[in-house]
């Protein structure tokens, strides 16, 4: 049965440098991602007013339509109220800056319950902080800062919605727009910041900016261990599709399955949009590589154009394969959850959740993809569920009607 247009087109590159099940996690990969940091992210996540694990889905109806043994889908829209993921990476991040900067300062031991209860209010309000964003992490890092006490400015390039926009502004940050796309808005921020002496809490890394990306990155790893805590007992997933952008949301998937499961791990296959791929053109050629171009996509929060850093050193050996969808594709997606088939639970999807989506169900429809990816009537795959209507007017345009509407909101 077929469940998106079989005209849409599908883009897949394996990924030649894939390390086998039998290769371990090593060092060059816990040196970004490892259990220590992660128990001591979700030790100070799980202390944060309002944490719970957020639901993991099963979708049984539409996992037989689509001819798999399982279909998961970590459903993240109700995470701290922000409705995404990127709750967990920005704000976690703040903290850990905020403390170092105060130990640097002469505070030394300070810890985030002093910062939310104002206990070096003076010294934290002197502190900026401020990214680029496609809406998510930036909201996330502007929640973080009102949570904690300090200054933010956050960055937009022109295509950010005015939605996503307000969502930041809601927070008490300064919203910055730039001309350009998501990587002009990185640079922009990066050089105000050296100016004015603020400081960049980015997801994304590059030569000589690290250590913050790494505790974005090793906050999103809550999210993949609540998954592992959540499957039905004996159950693992033998495949995630998981959404690109600078990938460090593929990077944290990858590299805690990895390490936590070993040989057991899944197969990680990673979906981008069409018009803003720059995982799959850095697989193709073999290294990191930056695209160019205006990336515009309705997938806003993957709108981008080079690959992190710290991300490329886990998903170079980690990721199998890359695939590419359309709009249109994921547009179809976020409808097909609102209205399940019968026995699944309606689910608010955003833009840029339904990627992993699209992705698995072009794939099925197209035999040669299928059979390279191993996805075959035996395959439990298991999809992040990213974001919800982050943009509510934008979601509602797309699927016909408000996110509050939809029986599982």
């Amino acid at each position: 049965m077929s469940l998106l247009d079989s005209a849409y087109s599908l883009g897949h590159v394996a990924n030649a440098r894939a390390a086998g099940p039998d290769v371990p996690y090593g060092h060059r990969q816990r040196n970004v991602l490892n259990r220590s940091a992660y128990e001591a992210a979700a030790r100070e996540i799980a202390s944060w007013p309002g944490y719970a694990p957020t639901p993991l889905r099963g979708l049984p109806a539409l996992a037989a339509k689509a001819g798999l043994n399982r279909l998961w889908y970590k459903d993240e829209a109700g995470r701290f109220g922000l409705g995404s993921f990127k709750a967990l990476g920005g704000a976690y991040a703040v903290s850990r800056l905020l403390i170092r900067e105060l130990a640097r300062n002469g505070v030394e031991g300070a810890t985030t319950a002093d910062l939310v209860e104002r206990r070096h209010a003076a010294a934290v309000s002197r502190i900026t902080v401020t990214c680029a964003t496609d809406g998510n992490h930036g909201k996330s890092v502007a929640w973080g800062a009102q949570q904690f006490g300090c200054q933010c400015v956050i960055y937009v390039h022109e295509t950010v919605s005015a939605g996503r926009k307000q969502a930041i502004e809601q927070y008490g940050a300064r919203v910055v727009v730039v001309a350009g796309n998501y990587d002009d808005a990185v640079r922009q921020a990066a050089d105000d910041a050296a100016r004015n002496g603020w400081h960049v809490v980015s997801d994304t890394s590059y030569e000589g900016y690290v250590d913050v990306p790494k505790d974005v990155m090793q906050g999103y790893t809550v999210m993949v261990q609540e998954v592992l805590d959540q499957l039905p007992d004996g159950e693992l997933p033998t495949h995630v599709l998981i959404q690109g952008g600078v990938g460090g949301v593929a990077a944290a998937v990858a590299g805690h399955l990895w390490e936590t499961l070993g040989d057991r791990r899944p197969r990680v296959v990673i979906v981008e949009p069409d018009r803003a791929a720059c995982i799959f053109a850095s697989f193709r050629a073999g290294h990191r590589a930056a695209i160019e171009g205006d990336l515009d996509t309705i997938m806003a929060g993957l709108a981008c154009g080079e690959v992190s850093l710290l991300a490329w050193e886990i998903l170079e050996e980690g990721a199998s394969d890359v695939l590419t969808v359309p709009d249109p594709a994921a547009a179809d997606c976020m409808r097909l959850l609102t209205d399940p088939a019968s026995g699944d639970v309606p689910i608010v999807a955003g833009e840029s959740a339904v990627a992993g989506l699209a992705g698995l169900l072009l794939a099925l429809e197209r035999p040669s993809i299928s059979g390279a990816l191993a996805l075959n009537a035996d395959s439990r795959v298991l999809l992040f569920g990213t974001e919800g209507a982050t943009d509510p007017e934008l979601y509602a345009s797309i699927v016909g009607r408000r996110a509050e509407d939809v029986g599982a909101a």
